[in-house]
Order: structure tokens, then sequence, then C-alpha cells
């Protein structure tokens, strides 16, 4: 139940009315024609722009389109009253049987309210993490985990079918690394001393792998040549390194679809044949680059290469695919990746990468366009650094990594129902303040507690209710008279519910689940603040002296719950049914 589209839709009709009256020309758009909430409460329930986008079109004043369209729609039993307002703007109040039917909804379809078609089960694949494999997962990268989890939640949530993919890094010159460091710990597991030089990966998580590497194959590598070990060295660190990466994303509760290795894109043609598509729509050229303003980038050459026309698709300069010397530039595996992507016939893509890579946008956006001639849109949202203090100081980096704190060091410490709620309370693209004092505070200034809070107090709510004997289930609820609900601090409580499946479609539209958990942290709001009225208004009590009276008032607190428990859900947060 959308109401919002529900009555748009009214609106839609009375307007056809008007065009068939001759009120109205025939051949208006009405695409544009919105239905929402008021910007200040106290003007209605609902306002129509209607008005104000069909003026100049029909030739009219807006206001006197609305006077029409105001007269057309308190015909309909559901509103209540249409004012008029500033140059034509409509605002709507609906009849008080509206709120009921929302709190029935909600009892009736369970977690299910707010569910939308809107994806129409359009294939979305979301890359997310996707960090070098190369050590465990730090904070940074915990923001991306977050956010790209809760994306997928949310657009699967609105109907689309979604894949949650990481991808494995692990063809670069990163892993190189990674094995010697790794064989520096095997060879201090036999005993001797090392010294780690500049470049090379110091942090004790590696220890470990070294013993492994030891039990592994006993003394056969001490005193061999790099040639003899660093290929199975790579792979038996790269495999180590990605059981640690899966246990932090298995203690964040992310879980992946896919892992994808970058590994596997060469020897085997893949990468190829994505140029060879790009050079059969004529955008691969031999060609020498101006030199960048500023500082150089890694893969410009002051000499012929091999180039993507990427300027034809957006970007602001073609982009080099293959060195002077034969070699592939690092573009050129990750437009084989999204190649592949598109090829497995994805109808949207939607790539999670960290602050640093934003000069990464343009050309990886030009390369699917390019290579799905346009058909598949790729999404880049960036996500920004996470400064984490505790008692207004910087928190100290983790001993074990060695230079960062990790993925682990926050969750051990708050958890991971807060980390991930809290990672959320800023739009991604905005650097945000983890305050690990703050998380863990029983105050309204802690988002993650004062809506657990709301949740866990229907929950005492509920079993007080059963402890008297009452059947307080969802179908007995809803089958109670609602229409003593009509305190102003119970009817916001209903409105605010019924913004739950709009909500959700604009937040799955714009691919922001950072909206849901605004949404959760105002909707607690209301159910505190009825609450609190309570203490002063008894007969606002959602526990009464019978059954009758209480059912009701119980009925507005558990379809609140269910909106809470499914908006946490989108946000792999476990709801609370008590706090400590």
């Amino acid at each position: 139940m959308n109401l919002f589209s529900d009555i748009r839709a009214l609106v839609i009709t009375a307007l056809d009315e008007l065009v068939a009256g001759g009120v109205l020309p025939a051949g208006l758009d009405f695409g544009n024609v919105a239905v929402e909430p008021p910007r200040d409460a106290a003007h209605g329930d609902m306002a129509t722009n209607a008005a104000m986008v069909l003026a100049k079109p029909a030739g009219l004043k807006p206001r006197d389109i609305a006077e029409k369209l105001a007269e057309g729609l308190v015909a309909d039993e559901r509103i209540k009253s249409a004012e008029v307002a500033g140059p034509g703007f409509l605002n709507l109040r609906l009849a008080p049987s509206i709120w009921a039917n929302v709190v029935r909804a909600a009892l009736g379809s369970g977690e299910a309210f707010g569910m939308s078609s809107l994806g129409l089960g359009r294939k979305v694949n979301v890359e997310y993490v996707s960090a070098n494999p190369t050590g465990p997962l730090h904070v940074g990268h915990t923001r991306g985990a977050v956010f790209g989890d809760a994306l997928a939640s949310l657009l699967a949530y609105a109907g689309h079918d979604v894949t949650r993919e990481y991808y494995i890094n692990d063809g670069g010159a990163q892993v190189d690394v990674l094995a010697r460091s790794v064989y520096l710990r095997y060879l201090e597991a036999h005993g001797q001393d090392v010294a780690f030089p500049d470049g090379t990966y110091p942090g004790d998580y590696l220890i470990e792998t070294g013993k492994a590497l030891k039990d592994k194959v006993g003394d056969a590598y001490l005193g061999q040549e790099e040639a003899v070990w660093l290929e199975e060295v790579r792979t038996f660190s790269t495999d180590a390194m990605m059981d640690l990466i899966r246990a932090d994303l298995n203690a964040l509760g992310v879980k992946m679809d896919v892992f994808y290795s970058e590994k596997s894109l060469y020897g085997t043609g893949r990468i190829e044949a994505a140029i060879s598509e790009l050079e059969a729509k004529g955008l691969i050229y031999e060609g020498v680059l101006e030199p960048p303003k500023g500082k150089k980038p890694e893969d410009w050459e002051p000499r012929e290469q091999t180039l993507f026309k990427s300027t034809a698709h957006g970007d602001d300069v073609d982009r080099p695919v293959k060195k002077s010397d034969g070699a592939w530039t690092y573009f050129a595996p990750d437009i084989a990746y999204h190649f592949d992507k598109v090829s497995r016939g994805f109808d949207a893509l939607i790539d999670v990468f960290g602050a640093d890579h934003g000069g990464y946008v343009k050309r990886m956006k030009a390369a699917v366009s390019a290579l799905s001639d346009g058909a598949v849109p790729l999404d880049i949202k960036l996500t920004q650094l996470v400064k984490l203090t505790r008692n207004g100081e910087p928190f100290k980096m983790s001993k074990r990594a060695g230079t960062f704190v990790t993925l682990r060091d926050v969750v051990d410490e708050v958890g991971a129902d807060v980390t991930r709620f809290i990672m959320l309370t800023r739009k991604q693209d905005a650097p945000l303040d983890f305050d690990l004092d703050k998380v863990t505070e029983q105050s309204k200034d802690n988002p993650v507690f004062y809506v657990q809070y709301a949740h866990a107090r229907v929950c005492s709510v509920l079993r007080k209710a059963q402890e008297a004997g009452w059947d307080v289930s969802d179908a007995v609820l809803a089958q109670a008279d609602l229409s003593g609900n009509s305190h102003e601090a119970e009817l916001t409580l209903a409105a605010k519910l019924a913004e739950w499946p709009r909500l959700v479609e604009i937040a799955a539209r714009t691919n922001e689940p950072h909206r849901i958990a605004f949404y959760l942290y105002e909707l607690a709001g209301e159910l505190h603040a009825l609450w609190n009225r309570g203490n002063d208004v008894p007969e606002l009590r959602f526990l009464q002296d019978s059954a009758a009276d209480s059912l009701p008032k119980i009925a507005l607190a558990r379809a609140t719950a269910i909106v809470i428990s499914a908006g946490l859900g989108i946000l792999g947060v476990v709801p609370a049914t008590e706090m400590r």
C-alpha cells in the first residue's frame, strides 16, 4: 500500500476529468505531477504541485487550476479537505479512516509492507569492498561494505534481482609484495631474524600465515631464489588473506554472492576480447597523449601506445589500455571485468569505490557505455573517509595491522549492528565522524539506540499484553476498531508510517540507503513522542484497563515495530526486543 501513489492516481483522475470537461486542454503531460508530504505538517497531510507544473503548458493561472482540481478531489471520500496555498499549491487533508487503513495494511503485510515492484525484476550487479587481498579490512573498507550491502538489500526490497559481488584484485604487483612479506614471516617462523624493507607489509597479521606456510612446505623454500617460490607463495598468501577478509565480512554480516578474481582475466583471452569489442566499434587506436596538467598519472607515457577513445563516451581524455612495451595498463583488466558483467546480462551496474578512486569514475562509465552501446547504466558511488574518535581523541591504530584501524577493531568495540547503523547516518560521499563513546550512549543523540529503543518499547508492550492474557497477534490487532486512534500524536505516527513505501522507492531510485536510517530515526521519534504524551494523557497509553481499549493502541505500536524491523533489515541490523 503506497498511499502517496494512491492519492497521486486520484489527482491524475481528477485532472483527466478536467480535461474531459474542457477546463484543461488535451495533450498535457502529467509526468511531473507529484504528491508529497508538505514542508510544514501544519499545512496538511499531503501536497500536490499539479497546478504549478501544468499552468504554463495549459495557458492558465495556477490558482485557477488548483481551485478546480480541489473541487474534484473533495468529492472523493478519502479527501477531507483541499486548500489552495500560495501561488497554486494544493494542500490535502485525508479522512481519518485512511490512517486506520495504513495500520491495517502494515499488520496484514508484515515486513512486506513497503516492498515495491519498482525494480520489475531487473538484474542489478552491486560490486563493493573489492579490497586488495593483502591484509585485513580497514575502517574505510567497513563503510564501503556497509553501504554496498545496505544498497543491495534496499534494491532487492524494491523489486530488483540483485547480485552482490567482490572483485579480488589478485592480478597486480601488490600480490607479489604480499608474497615476499609472507616469505619473510616464513623465514621468521624458522627462527631467522628478518627486516621488512619499505614497501612490504609488516603487520602482525602475517605471522600466522608465515607459520602456516612453514607447516605446509617445511624447509623447502629456505635459501631458495625468489623464482622458485614466488608463484606458489603468492597463491597461498592470497588464499589466506581472502579467508581473513571473508571472516571480517562475516563478522559485519556481509555475505557476497560472487567473488571474482582479477587473475582469471589474464592468460584467458578475456582482456583481449574486451579490447577487441571496443576496437570493432572504432574506439581503439594508436596515439600519443598530451602530457596532463599537474602531476603525471602512472599510466601516461610520452610515446605511442594503444588508447581507448573514452572521450566519445563522456570522458575528459582518452585512456591508455596498453603500454608501449605491450603490457596492459591497470585500466585494461577493469574494462574486461566490466565487459564480463555486461555479458552476464545485468541490466544495471553499481560500483562502490573509495574516495581515492574518484579519477576512475568517468573512464569506467565510458567503458561500460561503449561496451553496452549505452544500454547498461553504471552508477559509481564514492565513499568518503571515516574519522574514528574516543574521548575526543583519534582512535589508535591496530597493532595487529600495523598501520590502520581494522574492521574487526570497530566491530569488536561496538558490535556489528551499531557499526552498520552509524555508517549509514551520513550520505556515503560525506565524511563521517564515528565517536566510539557516543555510539554506546543511551540517549536521543545516539541514533541507533534511539531507533532500537523504540522497537524494544513496542516489544515490551506486547509482552505485557500477552501476560494479561490478551491475543495480540497481527491478525487480531488488524480487526480492532482503530477509529479511536484520533489524537494528533496518534495520527502523526500513522502518517509517518504511510511515508514508508514512498521512502523506499525514493531511496531505491537514488541508490541512497542512508535515507532509510534517517526515516527510522524520525519514525522512532514519533513513537517516543506518543509514548511520552501518555505520561500526561492516560488515554494515549498503549496499555489500557481492558483489551478492547488497548488493542487499537497496540495495533498502532505493532505496525510501527513492523516498519522499524523492515527498515533495520535493509540496513542489516537486528532489531532489539529489549534494552539492557
